[in-house]
């Protein structure tokens, strides 16, 4: 059975999620910097995956750092933490996790103590987060009926967490349940998590799943092949105003045009009460060869000019419901999501 990332002896291993489906090729970590580079560099990806990844390397910065005093050391991990945050700006999980890590490290009396308290907190994150996905599917899988096609864009599974997935967490659960569901999985261009991801991961387990590409959503909503849709979050703002995977917001629109339910399931520590609505968002812009080229392959004129934003911002009045870990928000532009984080 695959995983996703784990910890084990001073060693985070990834599954490279840059190589599915055509390669399972798993990478050991032993310093944080390179853990850092295996977030910006996709190895990993995905809201809750980046948060357990962040925290793991946070902890593996104090196994690797050699400080003469308590002092140095938090100076040090403070740095590795700073490193962190530049990795994928969008992802509020990321923050999540180096606040629980630099809450550890500020209250730390002893050098020796502080390296065993933090391997133990990502140890923690990474179980409370395939616990939490769960009481997501737990939640949520009374919105899908049985028969439904459901839709879903990029990659918010296994893949994307500790475990068992945020908006496939939800399918799995329903498909547990005996409901009999079929799965329209969007390729996600440019950089096909959905393609090379989702459909691997649903396979896995049985699934059936049906891969189209992004711009055959609107055909199969209006020829009313398309029950329901259901995505992940990498950050959603306290009007519930949602920043997804790029493609996100034409979905929404398309679903709510035709009167189809969209829902975003996604952990608690994925919102964002301090910012107040989806327009303060900061939207990661990456290398213009995830669109130019498709694995190596160049597919665009030389020096044309490319834009590629990784994100898009949902607004709260396309969204049916939020669905979490602690309950769920159905019609969030009225509500707001800032009562679950209390």
């Amino acid at each position: 059975m695959y995983y996703t990332i784990k910890w084990e002896d001073d060693v985070v291993s990834m599954l490279d999620q840059r190589l599915l489906p055509v390669e399972e090729i798993y990478r050991h970590y032993t310093h944080y910097t390179d853990v850092a580079h295996a977030i910006t560099s996709m190895v990993i990806r995905g809201a809750p995956a980046i948060g357990i990844a962040t925290a793991m390397g946070v902890a593996l910065a104090a196994a690797n750092i050699q400080a003469k005093s308590l002092d140095q050391m938090k100076q040090e991990l403070h740095e590795a933490c700073d490193l962190f945050y530049g990795t994928r700006p969008t992802a509020v999980n990321l923050s999540w996790a180096i606040k629980r890590m630099k809450s550890i490290i500020s209250a730390a009396d002893n050098v020796d103590s502080l390296k065993e308290q933090l391997a133990a907190e990502a140890r923690k994150i990474h179980e409370e987060d395939v616990q939490v996905n769960k009481k997501i599917g737990e939640n949520g899988h009374q919105f899908l009926k049985d028969g439904d096609v459901v839709m879903t864009h990029c990659n918010a599974g296994a893949l994307a967490t500790g475990g068992y997935g945020t908006a496939l967490g939800v399918i799995r659960k329903a498909v547990e349940e005996g409901k009999n569901l079929k799965v329209y999985a969007c390729e996600t261009r440019p950089y096909l998590q959905g393609a090379r991801l989702t459909a691997w991961e649903l396979m896995q387990d049985n699934i059936e799943v049906v891969l189209i590409t992004d711009n055959m959503a609107g055909h199969f909503m209006k020829s009313g092949e398309i029950q329901r849709v259901i995505v992940g979050a990498d950050r959603i703002a306290a009007n519930g105003d949602t920043a997804n995977k790029i493609g996100t917001y034409t979905h929404s629109l398309l679903a709510k045009h035709h009167g189809i339910p969209f829902y975003v399931a996604a952990p608690v520590s994925t919102l964002d009460v301090e910012t107040k609505k989806g327009d303060d968002i900061v939207i990661e812009e990456r290398s213009v060869d995830e669109v130019a080229y498709i694995q190596g392959v160049q597919i665009a004129p030389e020096g044309v000019i490319v834009r590629n934003p990784a994100f898009d911002v949902t607004p709260a009045e396309n969204i049916t419901a939020i669905i979490t870990e602690k309950g769920v928000v159905e019609e969030p532009s009225k509500k707001g999501i800032t009562h679950l984080c209390s």
